[in-house]
């Protein structure tokens, strides 16, 4: 009756061991889905949101950013792209995410990232 009872409660053991495995390993694999039907819609908005304050931009405020952020043009070649001297293409972009920045909070926006 021992060997039993000793074997009994090894298999007890080893169930609540593996039960504990499995779900410390379920916590860690865990990711939780993503409502795709949601984070659409945000970045529509979003997207229009960028979209109505670019168009309170001065042109050439327009033209610069769109060649940095849009193009992924870095200061140095939007100044050679322009054919202006780089301090100016970084005034340019500086002022324009001001404008923008400012622009998008005050309509309840977000922040353009």
């Amino acid at each position: 009756m021992t060997l039993a009872h000793r074997r009994a409660v090894d298999r007890l053991r080893a169930d609540a061991s593996r039960k504990e495995r499995d779900d410390t390993w379920g916590r860690r694999n865990w990711s939780a889905g993503v409502d795709e039907v949601s984070e659409a819609v945000l970045a529509r908005q979003e997207a229009a949101d960028v979209r109505a304050a670019m168009a309170v931009l001065s042109p050439l405020q327009h033209q610069a950013i769109s060649l940095a952020y849009f193009s992924h043009l870095t200061y140095n070649e939007v100044a050679e792209h322009l054919g202006i001297p780089a301090p100016t293409a970084k005034t340019r972009i500086r002022d324009g995410m001001k404008k923008l920045r400012a622009v998008i909070e005050a309509t309840g926006g977000t922040e353009p990232r």
